[in-house]
């Protein structure tokens, strides 16, 4: 029984004749792979600090300084920074992992192949962004164990507790990726986590409840994102939380969407990436 054979120089399965949904598709995994690959081939650098850094923190904030405080809002000091410490990880780590690494494409003059090449820009977008929530979960993970040494830890919302993570995670790698943009030499994306983030993320409820604080110093709170994610991600593993937890998702999915349409719009018109 023979059978027409095909055209020369064509497959049925070859990447010309496949469906645009289907190359896209190969185009976001090659640029999730390459960013996963970086992480694990730079370990060292991407992994072991924050795990080091944490285990201070749970070491001097939660040992040493928790137990002379005691309690927090009726629980145990270590148990109550163990949610803020492991966001605050996530949330560096998810925004200096594709700052670094998208600056680094534009510095090497490699993102301008993929300006060039046909792949959407939502594409190169969501793959930078997938790369860094990688690394801001694998982070948090890691945390998150070395809280086990110290304390029991137990999820009882792990659907809050996980999409909290992503969603902070994807937040500031959006929020990453406009700085990278923008950024004009490697000393420009480390202005943000110097100035902005850092200050932020010990002002955003990571070591104290904001019931502590003055009227004044609580209503400032209330304008801190970070303060929202940390409180959220506090209801997933304590079931206690200073904001409603509609609130805080409304803020995140609305940081997600508005992050996400100036990332996308930055790059259709090539603003810092075509000079």
């Amino acid at each position: 029984m023979s059978s027409t054979p095909d055209t020369p120089g064509k497959t049925p399965d070859s990447f010309e004749s496949s469906t645009p949904a289907r190359r896209n598709l190969v185009a976001l995994g090659t640029i999730v792979r390459r960013e996963i690959s970086r992480i694990l081939r730079i370990w060292g650098q991407t992994l072991v600090p924050p795990a080091i850094t944490m285990t201070l923190y749970f070491l001097i904030f939660g040992g040493l300084i928790g137990s002379r405080i005691g309690t927090m809002d009726g629980i145990g000091y270590m148990d109550f920074i163990v949610p803020g410490l492991v966001m605050m990880s996530i949330i560096q780590n998810s925004y200096g992992n594709i700052s670094s690494s998208f600056f680094g494409a534009k510095f090497g003059r490699h993102v301008e192949e993929l300006l060039v090449s046909p792949m959407p820009n939502w594409v190169i977008l969501t793959g930078y962004v997938a790369g860094a929530v990688s690394r801001g979960l694998a982070v948090g993970a890691i945390v998150l164990c070395i809280a086990m040494l110290f304390t029991t830890v137990r999820i009882p919302h792990p659907f809050v507790t996980l999409t909290t993570v992503v969603l902070g995670a994807t937040i500031f790698a959006l929020a990453g990726f406009v700085n990278a943009v923008y950024a004009k030499k490697f000393d420009d994306i480390a202005i943000v986590p110097t100035f902005i983030l850092t200050p932020l993320t010990y002002l955003g409820g990571v070591f104290y409840s904001v019931k502590l604080l003055p009227g004044w110093a609580e209503a400032m709170t209330h304008a801190n994102p970070i303060f929202y994610m940390v409180n959220a991600f506090r209801y997933g593993l304590l079931g206690v939380s200073d904001v409603r937890l509609w609130v805080a998702y409304a803020l995140m999915l609305g940081f997600v969407v508005v992050l996400a349409a100036v990332g996308l719009t930055l790059l259709k018109k090539g603003v810092g990436l075509r000079s």
